[in-house]
């Protein structure tokens, strides 16, 4: 069992959302980004201008960054036709910075595993048009319950685990994932078909326009099969899949205050992200990737991208956009995205939108939509891309 008095975190897709709530804590959000993520960094790694990855060693775990995650989303198609969509993600947090802690300081081997100044936590969900199924777990580093490992590969917290059967090459490919939780279970595996990506500029991806950056690496070309099982009923899938890598020390400006992320396989074989990250004022930042069949990417800027909100679902937490237009300038793109399930919240720690979505226009497609920053009663829907969306 992971150790559950370990200080409360919690971390949330493209990005990790460090949430120190416990007795005396204060909510950060308010003032240094969206669940502090805009806190100061002083003592962690830098992302470079230019980074020198290489694999399999960069699949595996930077420690010396703040922040990590490996995040990977499904959507998939069962024997009798019916859509369906999976979550597994792992993140890693580290509490301080790398030169603070005692080992570093004076050479010395920590007294006790449970000394890690790593800490580890898991989602995983289960999304169909009448059902959204989430479970949670966090471990602490160096006691065996929560890691990452490159030969064979293994990311894993508890049973939970994605893992290829040999040293994986950059494509990360073959690998099974596997998560079990009361209610679903699924156990899939992903071949890619495609390249590893880099986002931004040769993997160094901007969230603002003051300086804040991650690393942030996809390989949105699984092909997946396998089975699930939900309510009792075991089912054969196949379908896509989209694996997200990103690390950073701190990858949001103090005034940011959520963000609303787009995972797209398209009609044709082309795939697109896009993220747009809210603040207290102004226009959000927004960015994004065309990615072409062939595995090339053309990086998208903000003045070429809108994501505007088309209705509104309201749920126990607020209410979030489930239907939204997004297009794409001088590319002759415009999409409809439309949750599959509107009422996919993930009640985590720092709880969160997360589902399968369907893609109309001039693209049709499946994909995943993340959403975070509804919870709050200080964020509202934002409007900064025009237009009023509905209400239901």
């Amino acid at each position: 069992m992971a150790d559950r008095r370990i200080p409360a975190f919690a971390l949330v897709g493209g990005l990790i959302l460090l949430g120190l709530f416990g007795p005396g804590g204060a909510d950060l959000r308010a003032q240094q980004g969206f669940a502090g993520l805009g806190t100061r960094t002083e003592g962690y790694a830098a992302v470079p201008d230019t980074p020198d990855l290489r694999f399999p060693r960069d699949h595996g775990a930077h420690p010396d960054f703040r922040i990590e995650w490996w995040y990977l989303t499904a959507n998939l198609t069962d024997e009798k036709g019916a859509p369906l969509g999976i979550q597994w993600t792992l993140f890693r947090q580290a509490v301080r910075p790398p030169a603070r802690t005692t080992a570093q300081q004076d050479g010395a081997t920590p007294a006790t595993p449970w000394a890690s100044d790593q800490l580890w936590m898991g989602h995983a969900a289960l999304t169909t048009r009448t059902r959204h199924l989430f479970a949670e777990k966090l471990a602490r580093d160096g006691v065996g319950q929560a890691g990452v490992q490159l030969d064979p590969f293994t990311a894993h917290i508890d049973d939970w685990r994605l893992s290829a059967p040999d040293t994986p090459g950059e494509r990360l490919s073959p690998v099974r994932l596997q998560a079990s939780a009361d209610g679903f279970s699924y156990d899939l595996t992903l071949d890619a078909r495609g390249p590893l990506v880099r986002h931004g500029k040769g993997g160094v991806s901007r969230k603002s326009d003051r300086g804040q950056v991650s690393i942030y690496l996809s390989q949105p070309f699984y092909e997946v099969r396998g089975r699930i099982r939900v309510a009792g009923e075991q089912r054969t899938v196949t379908g896509r899949a989209w694996l997200d890598r990103e690390w950073s020390s701190q990858p949001l400006a103090a005034d940011q205050t959520g963000w609303d992320w787009f995972s797209l396989h398209l009609s044709g074989g082309a795939r697109l992200m896009l993220f747009r990250l809210r603040g207290d004022k102004g226009a959000p930042f927004k960015a994004g990737s065309w990615i072409a069949p062939d595995g090339q990417v053309t990086p998208l800027n903000g003045a070429a991208i809108t994501m505007r909100p088309l209705e509104e679902t309201t749920l126990a937490a607020g209410r979030v956009p489930t239907r939204w237009r997004v297009t794409l300038a001088g590319r002759d793109v415009t999409l409809t995205v439309t949750a599959l399930n509107k009422a996919a919240w993930n009640p985590g720690r720092v709880a969160y939108w997360e589902g399968p979505v369907t893609v109309s226009g001039s693209h049709g497609g499946r994909g995943y939509l993340e959403m975070t920053g509804y919870d709050s009663e200080s964020l509202r829907s934002d409007r900064n891309d025009t237009g009023s969306p509905q209400s239901r």
